[in-house]
């Protein structure tokens, strides 16, 4: 049995992995689904200066804290960037990553300029409390998200704006050899890959497994038991 860590994206809680974390568990692996502060039922630990580095560091501490355990550690979007920094701070502690409709970033890139879509999002950046936050949860968001329905009510509840300078705050890696020694999975939907720029798409053919599968992207929440096959075969591997 594997334990797995499970990162979620913007806006979004420990809370959008539960479908996926209850299948896991289900199974036998050990699953800690953390909420990054600022967002969430961690709104209220909202402050200025929290950004990607913040989040990164929240993983890697969550990571030593396993020790000795090796996990697979996965990321949702945005959880894209912080898993790819906290394996940098710790590859020893991870057996291997996953990218679940995540873009893969490289040293220096932020969220901002590997997903050019959030250009549109700068446009409603609203600073509260010194906090510039965007990502606002709202219809446009469950547009992104592809959330319809049932799913949709239910996530309205629990979105949260993000901190902003998560998104535009650059990745910096130090450990280039041994991050790349780690074998990593996508898991991309299909929607999304046909609007990210072929540059960037490309790095995400490029995996030790690739799987692409016809979902919005909270692929999480729409189709858990697929999410749940595909990181339980990774267990397995």
């Amino acid at each position: 049995m594997a334990t797995f860590v499970l990162v979620h994206g913007g806006g979004h809680g420990g809370w959008c992995w539960q479908p996926v974390a209850d299948l896991l568990r289900a199974r036998g692996h050990a699953v800690h689904a953390p909420t990054l502060v600022g967002v969430a039922e961690r709104a209220a630990e909202l402050r200025p200066g929290i950004d990607l580095e913040t989040h990164i560091a929240e993983v890697a501490a969550l990571l030593a804290s396993l020790a000795p355990e090796r996990v697979v550690l996965a990321g949702h979007s945005y959880g894209g960037l912080v898993i790819t920094g906290a394996a940098d701070r710790a590859p020893e502690r991870v057996a291997r990553l996953a990218y679940v409709d995540a873009p893969l970033p490289r040293d220096g890139e932020a969220l901002f300029d590997i997903s050019p879509g959030l250009a549109v999002l700068a446009e409603d950046v609203v600073e509260v409390d010194g906090v510039p936050l965007g990502l606002w949860p709202d219809e446009r968001a469950l547009a992104i998200y592809g959330l319809t329905g049932a799913l949709a009510e239910s996530a309205l509840a629990r979105l949260t704006p993000h901190p902003w300078a998560c998104f535009t705050k650059p990745l910096r890696l130090t450990g280039a050899e041994a991050l790349a020694r780690i074998p990593t999975a996508m898991l991309n939907c299909a929607g999304t890959m046909a609007h990210r720029p072929e540059k960037f798409r490309q790095r995400l053919l490029a995996g030790d497994l690739v799987e692409t599968i016809d979902a919005p992207h909270d692929v999480m929440l729409t189709h858990p038991q697929a999410v749940a096959d595909f990181l339980d075969r990774l267990a397995a591997d």
